[in-house]
């Protein structure tokens, strides 16, 4: 077949003839290749623009940015108009939490329903449309996050809120907010399928009571993102005493997240390697049943946090994803076509149809047949924009080239514009 791109776009796919070859277009010869629509990572963080490359070298040509920024919504626009070279870039806000376990520098705390409805409207008049909420947020900056959102027709993803952990949470006690209650809100994505261990089983590893909470999420239609990725580099550093993180293509991690994370390095090199593994063993076991009860699923990698390095991350995800029982079209799906159908642009990408967005990989071999042919990718094109093997190479060099400076600009403005004191942060 032959695919013809206009303008970012393809317009039309038909058999291979001379005929579209002498429209006058650049003409690529994909020799028996097979084309498949573009990654799209569901969960990244990007802390500066330098990473963009990393996933367009690895096949991905859509991100969700799940911790938003101020520079983001530019550089999205940047993007799009072809000033810079990158995946498109869907963001939400910065991280809605309050105060509590799971506290960190970059999020905007929240605890009342006026602060919480403050927050949403300064997220909306900044240009946001996406709102990213977590785990500690209490119950009454939840609903008042949630009214404002509707009212504004914001969406709204994230970790299922918890309300205030009391003491004995959750062993002896349960949450504030129950993980029952969540399932009706209107989630585009609950991220992370540890985070619904802990929160819908109370951390409790067993079977049948997991199969069962898989069946109401999926009857909830509820779309899930278990990033199992996330996880398994934290066993991996654990079972490596650390040498893991120094693999290659880490020197693609912003080196301020690097110096900021020196902290949980040192913890999780001195974890419990057995019981960080059962508890990978029971995440795997989740999403199977996620997935054999027909809750719809997306890939994310958590990719630019920790040690989760841009782009190749994904690929590594969907092989999780594979280890834990899908099979390799489901796991290329939860890449490309469910991201759309959540989002809600099945219209606009996702498939190798005309009319949709030229996001495309060529490959030399079927990755519905093994995933690997997904780390051999012979060209990508983003948006229209032709980029063979010796681009996508230059693309994860200059992933390694960082501007410190400009990502210390980036969260300073972020932190600044949520009204944070960054006097003494060293930034």
């Amino acid at each position: 077949m032959a695919i013809l791109i206009e303008d970012g776009v393809v317009s039309r796919i038909a058999p291979a003839s001379r005929e579209i070859a002498d429209e006058g277009l650049m003409v690529i010869d994909g020799q028996g290749r097979i084309a498949m629509p573009g990654l799209v990572d569901m969960h990244v963080h990007i802390w500066d623009e330098a990473s963009l490359g990393a996933y367009l070298a690895n096949g991905v040509t859509t991100v969700r940015n799940a911790s938003g920024m101020p520079f983001h919504l530019p550089l999205a626009d940047r993007i799009e108009n072809g000033e810079v070279l990158g995946p498109r870039l869907i963001t939400t806000g910065p991280i809605l939490n309050s105060h509590g376990a799971n506290e960190q520098i970059n999020h905007e705390i929240v605890a009342t329903a006026e602060e919480a409805r403050g927050a949403v409207r300064r997220q909306y008049d900044a240009g946001f449309r996406r709102l990213k909420v977590y785990s500690n947020l209490t119950r009454e900056a939840y609903d008042a996050i949630r009214d404002e959102a509707g009212k504004l027709g914001m969406t709204v993803m994230g970790h299922t809120p918890e309300g205030v952990r009391m003491a004995g949470t959750p062993a002896a006690r349960p949450f504030t907010i129950g993980f029952d209650e969540i399932l009706d809100d209107g989630f585009v994505t609950i991220e992370h399928v540890e985070s619904i261990v802990w929160h819908g089983l109370r951390n409790r590893y067993d079977e049948s009571v997991a199969k069962t909470l898989a069946a109401k999420i999926a009857d909830a239609n509820v779309p899930v993102d278990p990033t199992l990725l996330a996880f398994s580099n934290l066993l991996r550093v654990a079972e490596t005493r650390g040498k893991y993180l120094q693999r290659p293509g880490t020197e693609m991690l912003n080196p301020l997240l690097v110096a900021q994370s020196q902290a949980e390095y040192d913890r999780w090199s001195h974890e419990d390697i057995p019981q960080n593994r059962a508890a990978f063993e029971f995440f795997k076991t989740m999403t199977q049943y996620l997935h054999e009860e027909g809750a719809l699923m997306v890939a994310g990698s958590d990719a630019g946090i920790f040690t989760n390095i841009p782009g190749v991350s994904l690929v590594e995800e969907l092989d999780l994803l594979v280890e834990a029982g899908l099979q390799p079209q489901d796991a290329l799906r939860a890449a490309t076509l469910n991201p759309a159908k959540v989002l809600g642009e099945t219209d606009r990408f996702g498939r190798v149809a005309e009319g949709q967005r030229a996001d495309l990989l060529l490959l030399d071999a079927d990755p519905s047949m093994d995933l690997s042919a997904l780390r051999r990718l012979s060209a990508v094109i983003a948006k229209g924009r032709y980029l063979d093997r010796e681009k996508l190479d230059d693309l994860s060099k200059s992933a390694a080239v960082h501007d410190v400076a400009r990502t210390q600009r980036n969260l300073a403005e972020a932190l600044e514009a949520q009204g944070v004191d960054i006097a003494g942060l060293g930034l």
